[in-house]
């Protein structure tokens, strides 16, 4: 029997049965979810009502990701499902799905921050080192007094200089079949690594 999106079937919010008064219709099938996993990309496409297009992603290993206070989007990769609100499940099996939170890798943001305040970020250090370079250089003269205003906020740096950061897919990747997301900052990320620190201590 076919997925059907329909809400004959359900009861009325008072708790009493409908009566169902016609039979299930083509316009109101659905299909199985995608349940994309992390691997080698692969992607299916699927025709669609109207002659639309949807992209089944079934494996994907790597995405676009921005970083806000930055303004800047890089593509990088997708390391392991660390969090979802709704279903645990997902996580013990590393579904990707809209709103999961994953741990990403951050050499690209973190080498994008180097070039552009010429200052290193290093694991277990507060702030950014600056890197040795000639004074006479008018380019590095710019990005030092460029880096003395920026502020980078003290968890985020930490997860930058360590690796891995972690991120919000905000795609649909079992429809768009892609894992594009943004970089966790401010109060979210806070949120979430509470949330992820509760989970290590119930274990």
């Amino acid at each position: 029997m076919a997925i059907t999106r329909d809400s004959r079937h359900k009861r009325r919010h008072t708790g009493g049965r409908r009566n169902v008064h016609k039979k299930k219709r083509k316009f109101e099938t659905g299909r199985p979810g995608a349940m994309t996993k992390i691997g080698a990309k692969r992607v299916r496409p699927v025709r669609c009502r109207g002659g639309n297009m949807k992209f089944r992603a079934l494996r994907l290993d790597s995405g676009n990701f921005s970083w806000g206070t930055e303004t800047v989007t890089m593509k990088t990769r997708i390391i392991d499902v660390a969090f979802n609100a709704s279903n645990n499940e997902l996580v013990r099996t590393k579904t990707l799905v809209k709103n999961c939170i994953v741990l990403i890798d951050s050499a690209p943001f973190r080498q994008h921050f180097e070039s552009k305040y010429y200052s290193e970020l290093v694991k277990g250090k507060a702030d950014a080192q600056k890197k040795d370079m000639k004074a006479s250089s008018r380019s590095v003269q710019l990005k030092a007094k460029k880096a003395q205003k920026h502020t980078i906020e003290a968890k985020l740096q930490e997860q930058l200089a360590s690796g891995r950061v972690l991120a919000c897919i905000s795609s649909r990747p079992g429809q768009s079949g892609r894992a594009d997301g943004y970089l966790l900052e401010g109060k979210e990320l806070e949120f979430y690594q509470r949330a992820l620190s509760r989970k290590k201590a119930k274990k």
